[in-house]
């Protein structure tokens, strides 16, 4: 038995726990069974927006004729992008490492861990205990269980990053954020890009005003399938055929590809550290449950990331992680707020978005206002012949606290991040930004005019 003061599973954010707990004279055991870094760094938020810049300064190339710039693009250097990539992946992954194995504080374990007992874990040839765990070990992809997908190869987030050259054909199964990103990449490079989505809207956690504005922008580029259900995968000459059924005109569709990229959606990680041995709940859905100050049901474990299933963001995991380490050492607990978590859709146009969604507000029955405005209605917006990009504002009635803001369009996620600082300042109301200058003619004017145009539900001819 190998005894420490914290053991710390999960090299994401849970790198942020080991940080504090080796300056504050700890012993720390940090169990990773995959690369270090979590999935931001080598298969998520990192590598992915490597891709992303390049495929947006194509599109930006192309609109250009919408102002007068004719451009011709020459060359896509997909060799290029992978290099830029990797080298700045594998030069975060290594100094992760190095820090690691130079730091006589922290035993690095790279295998899968399990709970044997109360606080007491077994890797393939060790058993550690500490009086304080931390899992921070994330989710990964979930395989659907579609006929004959067993016989082709095919990609996930996990694994796309590894291609090296660019397929001339792609279908994604699954149109979320992950579908939506790599769908306008793929496009941007010169893939012939199918999006299969089961939902009846793409990005169906978006608001539907959001979603249309992807729908159309993407869709001059992408073809995107909504309520579409895969039902087979087959071989066809070389290529991977997809059977998917059009549930609006009741009739199978066939398509084909070259790639096929699964991004229907995470499973938590959990199922692998046999959590119940140490009293540590899951919920229906199998994820780790955890209280208001990110407390297991299990006393001196702790949970955060993507692995308590609720906003699966790196930011949201590094806010967790500062919240846990302080729970663990303070008298004084601090509560989860949730209330502003900010989040972006780096697809073509951008999405930006935090708080409530309309049905979200409804379901709580509170009484709010609906402001809209569009990128076309602003002197930055017209400058760009911007015809699709939309702001969404709701706020609470009464108080005017604001409850949520959806944007689609350029810069999206940095003007939402505007109503995320008056979400948490004051009394979470706008009258900070009311009282405030706007630059003109800049895309903060339309953030400021959604709001100046704040009116009942239904009162917007939009």
């Amino acid at each position: 038995m190998e005894n420490y003061d914290l053991i710390v599973i999960g090299s994401g954010a849970g790198l942020n726990i080991v940080s504090s707990a080796v300056s504050s004279g700890m012993k720390v055991a940090l169990a990773e069974n995959g690369p270090m870094g979590g999935t931001c760094l080598n298969r998520g938020c990192i590598p992915s927006k490597m891709w992303i810049y390049p495929a947006d300064v194509v599109r930006q190339i192309e609109d250009g004729a919408r102002v007068g710039i004719e451009a011709k693009l020459e060359k896509m250097d997909f060799e290029l992008v992978r290099q830029r990539t990797w080298d700045s992946v594998l030069k975060e992954r290594n100094a992760i490492d190095k820090a690691i194995k130079e730091d006589p504080d922290v035993t690095s374990i790279r295998d899968i861990v399990r709970f044997v007992g109360e606080k007491t874990l077994e890797a393939s040839d060790r058993t550690i205990s500490a009086p304080r765990i931390v899992i921070a070990s994330g989710a990964r992809s979930i395989i659907p269980p579609i006929t004959g997908l067993e016989d082709v190869d095919y990609q996930t987030s996990e694994t796309i990053f590894n291609i090296e050259t660019l397929p001339k054909s792609l279908i994604i199964i699954g149109g979320g954020y992950k579908g939506c990103e790599f769908g306008h990449f793929f496009s941007a490079f010169g893939s012939d890009v199918t999006i299969l989505q089961r939902n009846p809207r793409l990005l169906s956690n978006e608001e539907p005003e959001i979603s249309s504005a992807v729908m159309r922008k993407l869709g001059k580029h992408v073809k995107i399938r909504t309520a579409h259900d895969a039902q087979e995968i087959r071989k066809n000459n070389g290529k991977i055929e997809v059977i998917s059924h059009d549930k609006v005109k009741d009739e199978d569709i066939h398509d084909e590809a070259e790639m096929l990229l699964l991004v229907a959606g995470v499973k938590s990680n959990a199922d692998w550290l046999d959590t119940a041995t140490t009293g540590v709940e899951l919920d229906d859905r199998g994820y780790i449950k955890v209280n208001e100050y990110l407390e297991t049901t299990a006393p001196g474990i702790w949970a955060l990331g993507d692995i308590i299933g609720r906003y699966m963001f790196r930011h949201t995991a590094n806010y967790e992680s500062q919240l846990a380490w302080h729970n663990m050492m303070s008298d004084h607990k601090a509560s989860l707020d949730e209330h502003a978590v900010p989040h972006a859709v780096y697809t073509y146009p951008t999405v930006g978005s935090v708080g409530l969604t309309e049905d979200e507000i409804k379901r709580e029955k509170l009484k709010y206002l609906v402001g809209y405005s569009f990128y076309s209605q602003v002197a930055r917006g017209t400058a760009m012949a911007n015809d699709h990009g939309v702001v969404k504002i709701l706020v609470e009635a009464e108080t005017r606290r604001i409850l949520g803001a959806h944007i689609a369009g350029p810069e999206a996620d940095q003007l939402v991040q505007q109503v995320v600082y008056l979400m948490n300042a004051e009394d979470g109301g706008y009258m900070p930004m009311a009282r405030s200058q706007v630059t003109h003619p800049s895309l903060s004017e339309v953030v400021v005019r959604a709001f100046s145009a704040l009116d009942e539900p239904g009162a917007h001819n939009h």
